[in-house]
């Protein structure tokens, strides 16, 4: 995003209350029911790993259409832009098509396989041409030198330019081969320019399991953990706001630079604001609001 648009969206901020609405639930009764389905993939919560990255939204195997939406997410470290050092934090890269690096402790080239998102970015567009892809994120330091935090490696097959190819259909005769079709193809599909800070994992009034994972993202700016400076950043707040009364029940304040919560809330309807702010704890974007239920309990 241009520096005049950012500097729009930043002046917006501070005149606007009216908050952004996250994405509509799927309308038609084949593609809520596909959507639904994969509720729970897309939000249990990793308990397990103290530190990982991975995509948000991607899977391996996916069959996608370029650009392709990539969305970053890492547990137990934070974000900060390059030549931002500040103990426990890093920024993304995304291997493209490239194995790891054998040398430990070696900055990382930069080249079309190895993508360095210096800014603090949460996320990417990729335009890659049609065939079969293999995409790991590796976080590194200040200077591009990896932690070996990283991700699987997934495998995306490309069908075509989304100008020139057709999205995917949900037949009801074949409902689980084309439903993941069109779930691949939902999230992978770059979002509109005016919606630039977002949840990217789960949508309006969407019913959940508790605890669930919420994947959290900002488009045309970055992320820098408190303490850091670096123009057009911010860290993310996020709160848990009672659905009637709108008093905020649970307060995320991600100022380590983290991009993901665990939520641990009981039955009830909710509204899940997440807010970018910056050093003197003003806004620097619209908040953004996902209404949200949460129907069920699960002991993991």
């Amino acid at each position: 995003m241009a520096l005049a648009a950012l500097a729009s969206w930043a002046a917006l901020a501070s005149l606007v209350a009216t908050p952004a609405l996250a994405a509509p639930l799927p309308v038609g009764e084949l593609e809520l029911r596909c959507w639904l389905s994969h509720t729970r993939e897309r939000t249990k919560p990793n308990l397990r790993e103290t530190t990982t990255v991975d995509f948000s939204t991607l899977r391996d195997g996916m069959a996608v259409r370029s650009p392709v939406a990539v969305d970053f997410a890492v547990r137990g470290m934070g974000v900060a832009p390059a030549g931002v050092n500040i103990e426990g934090t890093g920024h993304h890269h995304l291997l493209v098509d490239r194995s790891l690096p054998y040398g430990v402790g070696e900055k990382l080239p930069f080249d079309d396989s190895h993508r360095h998102f210096g800014k603090g970015q949460t996320g990417s567009v990729l335009d890659l041409p049609p065939g079969r892809h293999t995409l790991r994120l590796l976080f590194a330091d200040h200077d591009h030198r990896p932690y070996y935090v990283y991700s699987r490696e997934i495998q995306i097959n490309v069908r075509g330019a989304r100008s020139n190819t057709g999205k995917p259909q949900i037949d009801p005769a074949r409902f689980a081969e084309t439903c993941a079709a069109w779930h691949a193809d939902e999230l992978s599909t770059p979002p509109p320019p005016d919606e630039p800070l977002r949840i990217h994992n789960v949508r309006a009034n969407e019913p959940l399991v508790s605890p669930f994972n919420l994947r959290l993202g900002v488009n045309g700016m970055g992320i820098c953990a408190s303490g850091g400076k670096a123009e057009n950043t911010g860290h993310f707040l996020l709160e848990l706001l009672d659905a009637r009364s709108r008093q905020p029940l649970q307060v995320f304040r991600l100022t380590n630079g983290a991009t993901q919560v665990n939520v641990f809330a009981a039955n009830g309807d909710y509204v899940a604001r997440l807010r970018l702010l910056g050093a003197d704890g003003n806004n620097l974007l619209p908040p953004h609001e996902l209404p949200l239920r949460v129907a069920r309990q699960e002991a993991l």
